[in-house]
């Protein structure tokens, strides 16, 4: 009896080890970036416009202000033209990395995220400061401006 019991527990511990487990989504180059940072938001933001399909992502990420703008154009890629004047066909978007500290007792920030892509064969690179918001504990876009 006890022979089958360890067997049996053996078997278990072996297919619990084996379960799916969902991974852990980052952010940033290599997605080590964690979601209770404000690079996290403001780059999850950006991937929301240029990776999806609809701005209802990005809108989740903004501030009541900026839900409005994006609101206001409808579409990604006249959010791209208009309110970011930066429009790519493939992009990759990294954070500072002189950005250091604490923030998670921070209620705002500023992030500086580099942009490198490329619009009909054309290689553009290009810098946005990214302001951002703590709203219940969540990270919120509130503003995008050039440098």
């Amino acid at each position: 009896m006890l022979k089958k019991l360890s067997v049996l527990l053996i078997l278990v511990v072996i297919f619990n080890a084996c379960e799916k487990t969902e991974p852990r989504r980052g952010a940033g180059k290599f997605g080590m970036l964690d979601t209770d940072v404000p690079e996290f938001a403001a780059i999850e933001f950006f991937n929301q416009i240029y990776h999806t399909d609809n701005l209802s992502g990005a809108i989740k990420l903004s501030t009541p202000k900026m839900q409005r703008l994006l609101r206001s154009y409808h579409t990604n890629k006249a959010v791209q033209k208009h309110v970011l004047n930066m429009r790519f066909d493939k992009v990759a978007i990294q954070p500072s990395t002189r950005s250091a500290g604490r923030s998670e007792f921070a209620k705002q920030a500023q992030i500086s995220l580099f942009f490198e892509g490329d619009l009909n064969g054309n290689i553009l690179k290009d810098l946005r400061i990214v302001s951002l918001i703590r709203i219940d504990k969540e990270w919120r876009v509130d503003d995008i401006s050039a440098q």
